[in-house]
């Protein structure tokens, strides 16, 4: 099935061409004028789309959000997709694009995975912007009298790099004060996380002032504001602040806008689509990124607070094959039927479903089926469910589209209906910061303590004197295992969790636990997907 022109998806749910801004034929934002012309009415019911633990034998969390839009517009449901950018250094990496797969996709898909409107590129450039005019500062007799040891802005670019995670700048006379420098990758910047949770460009602009790019030689925090840099960031950031709008294959809308990882950064699209979304359709799906140990909690904890929204229910995704791995069988035999292995795998479904519930917040358990499912593992699965007390609805969307996620969609409704949601956050904002940290760490993850290396004390010790203890909490973990190990599979109880340091957001408003080994920069695996693109035809060169 081909795309349609943008223009009649925007029709669908009331967005007159008026308020496009095109990109092409399939993909334009959406003018922010378009809140005068619809008004303010009663914002349509949230779901949000969450995982087990991820494996390498995937879930498809994705392409399960994807059909599930599909499959309430089969059944007469209109309802909005807020789905997350891709970011680049994935795509060629190890993870591959972000659009779905099979019949539940979005497109143009390898627009949107790789240039898409250029929301990526101006974050990227926003935040170079900021690295070279703080460096300059120093260079140029150092009015702010920042301490070059102590800078915590890092350079960024939207790709995996190892080798630039740790660098040395300013070398040879002539060329800057030389200091010890840092590149993350664009989605894991504070800059991201800024424009995902700010309600509109005067928020925007407000939370960017307050971040603190540095600290002078007696200790005192140097802000953006400081640097007097602010506007030029706005107009960087003017066109990348708007939602992008794309469709599903089956031409139903999505808005595509904001990427930050969820191991480490907040996980969600942005607050402006979900607002949006939310008025134009009565029913709006998002994601959150990985499982609910990391993209739900910060969801619930983070996003809905900060956007003054409450879900109405849940969707736990699970497959036969990643269960299988989390119930000990190795990659290489998961094709071969282990029910006994599938049921051991449940005590994970089990910790992501009782995650999800302490919300407050009603769950579907969806089975994302892959082709080499038997019968029996499915069978067993949709039992153990029951046996829980779970709701359980069998999806099919890769290969069927809209059509193969009608028994969720049917569920999604039905959940909906009952109205049975007592959204409550997991701690309050005003609590102690390592109260705060062992609350997530006990109830979400499992853990029985959590132990902070020096480092981490004498961070924490500093955001107390400085006043930042009512702060969010985005812990950065692991995503392959609910531990800080990723060897870790299954459900693991009372382990102990380490925070090696904590840092510091404070125009995205949240404190950032770093735990085991996770990294603000990927590396590229042994075979990357960029290299193994040489086997695939090129288009375009004809001419």
């Amino acid at each position: 099935m081909g795309l349609v022109g943008i223009e009649e998806v925007a029709r669908s749910v009331g967005i007159d061409q008026s308020y496009l801004i095109h990109y092409g034929n399939y993909k334009a934002k959406v003018d922010n004028k378009i809140y005068s012309a619809i008004g303010k009415k009663q914002p349509g019911k949230l779901v949000l789309v969450t995982s087990i633990t991820p494996t390498k034998a995937g879930e498809g969390k994705t392409t399960a959000s994807i059909a599930l839009a599909d499959g309430l517009s089969m059944i007469g449901e209109k309802a909005m997709l807020c789905l997350r950018e891709p970011s680049m250094g994935p795509v060629f990496g190890l993870k591959g694009g972000a659009t779905g797969g099979g019949k539940a996709s979005i497109g143009p898909e390898e627009d949107i995975n790789l240039h898409f409107t250029g929301d990526m590129h101006a974050l990227t450039s926003s935040i170079n912007l900021i690295a070279a005019v703080l460096d300059n500062s120093i260079y140029q007799g150092n009015p702010l009298h920042i301490d070059p040891d102590h800078i915590v802005w890092s350079r960024a670019m939207d790709m995996n790099d190892r080798e630039l995670r740790n660098i040395t700048v300013g070398q040879g006379k002539g060329n800057g004060i030389e200091h010890k420098g840092h590149f993350v990758i664009t989605v894991a910047s504070e800059l991201m996380a800024i424009l995902c949770l700010s309600l509109d460009a005067q928020d925007f602009y407000r939370r960017i002032r307050k971040i603190i790019v540095a600290y002078t030689y007696d200790g005192q925090p140097v802000t953006l504001a400081d640097l007097r840099v602010s506007h030029a960031v706005m107009k960087l950031m003017k066109d990348a602040l708007l939602p992008n709008l794309v469709q599903t294959l089956e031409h139903n809308p999505v808005f595509v806008h904001g990427g930050p990882f969820a191991n480490i950064a907040h996980g969600c699209s942005s607050i402006s689509a979900l607002h949006l979304a939310m008025q134009l359709a009565p029913i709006t799906i998002t994601e959150a990124g990985f499982g609910a140990d990391l993209g739900a909690e910060k969801f619930m904890d983070i996003c809905c607070r900060v956007a003054g929204t409450q879900p109405v229910g849940a969707v736990v995704v699970a497959t036969v094959k990643a269960l299988k791995m989390h119930g000990g069988v190795p990659y290489e035999e998961l094709d071969k039927e282990n029910v006994a292995a599938l049921l051991e795998g449940t005590c994970n479904l089990k910790a992501h479903v009782e995650a999800v519930r302490k919300f407050g917040v009603p769950v579907v358990i969806a089975i994302n089926h892959f082709e080499f499912d038997t019968q029996a593992e499915v069978d067993a699965l949709s039992g153990w469910c029951t046996a829980q007390g779970y709701e359980v609805a069998f999806l099919d969307g890769f290969a069927k589209g809209g059509a193969g996620a009608i028994d969720l969609a049917k569920k999604v409704v039905s959940m909906l209906a009952g109205n049975d949601s007592q959204y409550r956050p997991l701690y309050e904002l005003d609590w102690p910061v390592k109260k705060k940290i062992e609350t997530i760490a006990k109830e979400i993850y499992g853990a029985g303590k959590v132990i902070y290396t020096e480092q981490a004390e004498r961070q924490l010790a500093k955001y107390h004197e400085m006043g930042l203890d009512d702060l969010y909490i985005c812990m950065a973990k692991t995503p392959s295992s609910l531990t800080d190990n990723p060897k870790i599979l299954g459900a693991p109880k009372g382990f102990a969790i380490t925070v090696r340091e904590v840092l510091l957001s404070a125009g995205a408003g949240f404190l950032i636990p770093m735990t085991g080994k996770v990294l603000t920069m990927p590396g590229l695996n042994a075979v990357p997907a960029a290299v193994q693109m040489e086997e695939e035809p090129l288009v375009g060169l004809d001419g």
